[in-house]
């Protein structure tokens, strides 16, 4: 899973996407049109292509702050990795094509992995077509170089590689690494993984880093063996004090070296400005001619609705909250789509909240099926969202459509129905006051009872914190909590902020937190899916990200088994056990464009092959595939 993003909810069926790409002496400019759940993408135009300066909006407070390949925590953003480092230094292997969580293998660095020995070795050949910005073919060296940096980071501090889990993948599950040849690399695992899980999830965000070039503890210095842990660490040092935010970044011989498509030209440490130009040497596909990039920073989105009203912006984004002014963007020259991004949102369940019992009470799947009933996705969708959304009842969503969707999340197992809520609540020994309080009648553990540890009396009552950035989210906890006044479960509302709600209400982080039992619920934002979506770190026990602390044997079972077994269908598993258990309250999910809550809008006169235009909508980018057509 990828980190936690704030914002309002993120999801009908398109067709099936491949990425109609041009390659370097062969441009495509045709391929499918693409539907949205807001507008559309359409088929590539045809004729003359012409390069420019291809401006992007970049949404308040998301300037990039790392540039080496290898991630931190605290750079884990969806602005620093994808719009920013992975435009010069590309991952082994792209997981997004268009809108679907699938592989685009032609962005890719590297052929899929053959894999054997029960499930325990990992080959991977790097393609030829790839090469440094100065012509030197991307090697076995390379990605060995990556992956002994990244060791001796992590054992400096388990911060400095954002996808480490202790014990869990990479590096503490492999046994050895090694490069057989020049462009073959083996990982060799100390037991059996599921082979899609580490190919997808773990090899699939090394980004290769040039060890000729990097390999030093200085500008000037002698190129060491990286091997070597102390030297690993020496070097790691070095080019983390390099990576940091600085204007060198633009003329640092360092950062001229890259895989991608661009080369960093300029870059604003006031703003997060930055400008790109095409690196001539890029292997993948691309436009005839490819266009520099330019990252547009804006202080409000209203600012940058404004940009886009004057035309002075060639690609940026429009709040779903003024969707019905979206006739005067397409006046100003712009097509729209919208499409929400693979991943869900969520109210999080407080399981060691004991105040009123709520712990008791919310540990009764019958209290989270009720709660779920509650939710009206299709009124949500309609009046807050202008249609511009999807219904999701789990962690793997209706739309975009996954191999790993499991039939259960595809309609909705707990329809909107305040009837079907007080119907549960009633078998369960609660005394149902519509527009009042309900409370337990009959406590116990029977099934017709209310629960272990629920005495008489309790009320369903407790408040539910949420994040007031965008709006939205405050009119969906407010439509919930009148809908939930109508089954008699009292919940109030309390507006507070992104960074204080993870701050302070995260059961996990660090353990003790005295504020454990001063929230029932919370609306943060949600996270998204990894394109093999195990919820491992989130839903098991022990999950760092276990925001809430939901616990079940069978979920974890099931979500180690993503993770270990061979199983193929291990993912779909543990997701259909999600959605029936309903570890979170899942809600509909609107489309994203940059980021969350927003539709892609580009200039009419700006073209390329429609995948790549829809995956901007999947927390990616690729302007190396666009061009002007006048």
């Amino acid at each position: 899973m990828r980190p936690a993003c704030s914002g309002a909810a993120m999801a009908a069926l398109a067709s099936v996407i491949v990425l109609t790409a041009c390659t370097s002496s062969s441009p495509t400019t045709t391929g499918s049109a693409v539907p949205g759940v807001y507008g559309s993408v359409r088929a590539a135009a045809t004729g003359a292509q012409r390069a420019g300066t291809v401006s992007v909006a970049q949404p308040p407070d998301s300037a990039p702050t790392w540039i080496l390949p290898l991630a931190t925590s605290a750079s884990i953003s969806v602005f620093t990795v994808h719009l920013f480092d992975q435009q010069m230094y590309r991952p082994l292997y792209w997981l997004v094509n268009g809108v679907e969580p699938k592989e685009a293998a032609a962005l890719s660095l590297a052929s899929d992995p053959e894999v054997s020995n029960g499930d325990k070795r990992f080959m991977i050949t790097i393609k030829n077509s790839y090469k440094w910005s100065d012509g030197k073919p991307i090697t076995s060296q390379d990605i060995l170089f990556w992956y002994d940096l990244m060791k001796a980071a992590v054992k400096a501090s388990p911060s400095n590689w954002a996808y480490y889990t202790p014990g869990i993948g990479m590096p503490d599950q492999v046994a050895s690494v090694t490069a057989p040849s020049a462009s073959t690399v083996v990982f060799t695992m100390k037991s059996a993984v599921n082979p899609t899980w580490f190919w997808q999830n773990e090899l699939g965000v090394i980004q290769p880093m040039p060890a000729f070039a990097w390999a030093k503890t200085s500008a000037t210095g002698p190129i060491l063996n990286f091997a070597n842990p102390v030297n690993a660490a020496r070097i790691y040092n070095y080019l983390a004090t390099q990576a940091r935010p600085s204007t060198s970044w633009a003329t640092s011989p360092l950062w001229k070296i890259v895989d991608g498509p661009y080369s960093l030209s300029s870059f604003s440490t006031v703003s997060g400005a930055f400008t790109m130009f095409p690196n001539r040497a890029y292997g993948g596909p691309h436009a005839k001619k490819v266009s520099r990039y330019s990252s547009v920073p804006f202080t409000s989105d209203t600012a940058e609705e404004n940009a886009i009203r004057t035309g002075s912006l060639d690609v940026g984004y429009m709040p779903l909250a003024d969707l019905p002014q979206i006739g005067k963007i397409k006046s100003a020259g712009y097509h729209v789509f919208g499409y929400p991004a693979f991943g869900w949102l969520y109210v999080v369940y407080n399981f060691k909240d004991a105040t009123g019992h709520f712990n008791k009470i919310i540990s009764q799947l019958y209290i989270r099926q009720a709660i779920a009933h509650l939710q009206d996705q299709p009124g949500v969708i309609k009046a807050f969202f202008y249609g511009a959304a999807g219904q999701a009842y789990g962690p793997v969503p209706v739309l975009p459509k996954s191999p790993y969707t499991p039939t259960n999340a595809l309609v909705n197992p707990y329809p909107f129905s305040v009837t079907a809520a007080t119907t549960l609540l009633t078998a369960h020994g609660w005394k149902v006051v519509p527009g009042g309080t309900d409370t337990c009648t009959r406590p116990g553990t029977g099934t017709a009872e209310c629960g272990a540890g629920i005495p008489a009396g309790t009320p369903l009552a407790w408040n539910l914190i949420y994040e007031t950035t965008p709006v939205s989210i405050g009119e969906q906890i407010t439509a919930l909590a009148s809908d939930a006044k109508r089954a008699g479960i009292e919940i109030t509302p309390v507006s507070s902020n992104f960074n204080y709600i993870v701050t302070n209400y995260d059961d996990q982080t660090p353990a003790g937190k005295t504020d454990t039992s001063k929230w029932a619920m919370a609306d943060f934002g949600g996270f998204a899916d990894s394109t093999y979506p195990t919820t491992f770190g989130i839903f098991n026990c022990a999950g760092s990200s276990n925001f809430g602390g939901y616990c079940s044997p069978q979920a974890d079972k099931l979500i180690d088994a993503s993770v270990s077994s061979t199983n193929p269908k291990a993912a779909t598993s543990e997701a259909s056990y999600l959605t029936t258990q309903q570890p979170g309250l899942f809600g509909p999910t609107p489309a994203d464009a940059l980021e969350i809550g927003n539709v892609l809008v580009w200039k009419k006169t700006l073209s390329g092959p429609p995948a790549s235009f829809a995956t901007v909508t999947q927390f990616n980018i690729n302007p190396e595939m666009w061009y002007f057509t006048r």
